[in-house]
């Protein structure tokens, strides 16, 4: 039996470490995580990838990001690499935000909140604004603790309620299924697929 793949871990944010977590986690002995950099927002990971793509030639690095306004994702490896991308650093990014992972396993969603699935679109990464969408569903949870995590207050400068990442990494954390939500979201599944077939390059001894 081969041992699992030595893996460090760079995400955005709390729901973005969660989301890659669980995946790795649905893949059974082919990785294990050694360091997670969460550090807040994809300005430290562009401020560090090069730093990380070096690294990566010891040990393999996963980063997760969104693509926000990045026309595809290999415009952003390029905007954001100032030397070419070693083999074991893989970029995986959410089109166009971590948020349209989540609302694609579009059930558990709805069952989290208590609303009808029907109301999450089922091409998710069209949504330009996926945080907002998932907040304006949010509006509707049955549950009022679920809306004041989750929302922010009425009249409020925040974009986010006081606990939206930590709700939501709960969330997938319990009952997110990557296998369910990559039928809705090409881009997870183009993922999952590249974390199955991945193979790294050893240094020479």
């Amino acid at each position: 039996m081969t041992s699992p793949i030595p893996l460090n871990l760079a995400v955005e944010d709390a729901l973005t470490e969660s989301l890659f977590t669980k995946i790795i986690q649905r893949l059974p002995a082919l990785y294990a995580i050694r360091t997670i950099y969460n550090r807040g927002g994809y300005g430290y990971l562009r401020q560090n990838i090069n730093g990380f793509n070096n690294a990566a030639r010891g040990t393999p690095f996963l980063i997760g990001t969104d693509l926000d306004e990045y026309e595809c994702p290999p415009a952003l490896i390029v905007h954001w690499l100032s030397r070419p991308k070693h083999h074991n650093l893989l970029i995986r990014v959410a089109v166009r935000q971590a948020e349209a992972w989540v609302l694609a396993d579009k059930v558990n969603f709805a069952n989290f909140l208590g609303i009808r699935s029907a109301l999450i679109p089922d091409e998710v990464e069209t949504i330009p604004d996926a945080k907002r969408e998932l907040i304006n569903l949010a509006r509707r949870a049955r549950r009022r603790e679920l809306r004041e995590d989750i929302c922010p207050p009425a009249n409020s400068t925040r974009t986010v309620g006081p606990n939206y990442n930590p709700r939501l990494a709960t969330f997938v954390q319990q009952h997110w299924n990557p296998n369910t939500a990559r039928e809705h979201a090409s881009s997870l599944a183009r993922t999952i697929e590249r974390l199955r077939a991945f193979q790294p390059l050893w240094p020479q001894s």
